[in-house]
């Protein structure tokens, strides 16, 4: 069993931001990776396009994480974080190499639905969205909306990882509902500044299975060993 971490939106770097999750897998024998996604610039080094109007969205990050989890070989776990869950909805559909789905303070979109169909309809406060077809995170509030349960050396590489992304992917609908034929579980994080619990809690309804810890944004950073162990029953029962 292998595990793959699809990462949140407005950043880069996904084995970063679980690195801390993956060194304990690994010392359990379970392997994991984290695709890049190419609406937040992940390989334009490469000669991919840059975020922007016109630049990669939404289908592009379907399609990348697609793509990894088909070379996987063996069973695997998807971990999905954020807007990582509208990337995975579609993204692990039909694949019958996925055995599970963990959606970590995520959504769970039905085919039509958008990252966008889940606010009131206003843009977050702690987000910015540029007149050049991107939004980013305000590096002001990152900390407090974000990352305010996790130490020191997570929180500065956290900031240095926040990226503009390209904005359609906010409001791009998907084409499918993995959660809907492949086992899920959703870890609601009480302490979210970012995705209220609340709403964590309705997007939890849709899930198979309900797991709440008293943790932020990103308990992968914060509470690796929670996560960790999680993770690890989910490859067992797999």
């Amino acid at each position: 069993m292998r595990v793959v971490f699809v990462h949140g939106a407005c950043v880069r770097d996904g084995a970063w931001w679980w690195h801390r999750t993956a060194a304990i897998l690994e010392s359990e024998g379970v392997p994991s990776g984290a695709p890049p996604l190419p609406s937040c610039g992940e390989g334009h080094e490469e000669g991919g396009r840059l975020p922007g109007a016109g630049g990669p969205s939404l289908p592009d990050d379907v399609a990348a994480v697609r793509a990894h989890l088909a070379s996987v070989a063996g069973p695997v776990v998807v971990v999905a974080h954020s807007y990582g869950g509208v990337v995975v909805a579609e993204a692990a559909a039909g694949l019958p190499s996925v055995r599970h789905l963990l959606f970590v303070t995520s959504f769970l979109p039905e085919p039509g639905e958008s990252l966008s169909s889940f606010g009131d309809g206003g843009p977050s406060p702690y987000l910015d969205f540029g007149s050049d077809g991107t939004f980013g995170v305000r590096p002001e509030t990152a900390t407090e909306t974000f990352l305010q349960d996790c130490d020191e050396e997570a929180v500065a590489g956290a900031h240095a990882r926040l990226v503009r992304q390209t904005a359609a992917v906010t409001v791009r609908p998907v084409g499918a509902a993995a959660w809907k034929e492949i086992p899920s579980t959703y870890l609601v994080c009480a302490r979210d500044n970012g995705t209220p619990p609340p709403l964590q809690r309705a997007q939890a309804a849709r899930a198979d299975r309900v797991v709440e810890i008293d943790a932020g944004h990103h308990p992968f950073l914060s509470r690796p060993d929670e996560v960790a162990g999680l993770v690890l029953r989910l490859t067992a029962d797999g």
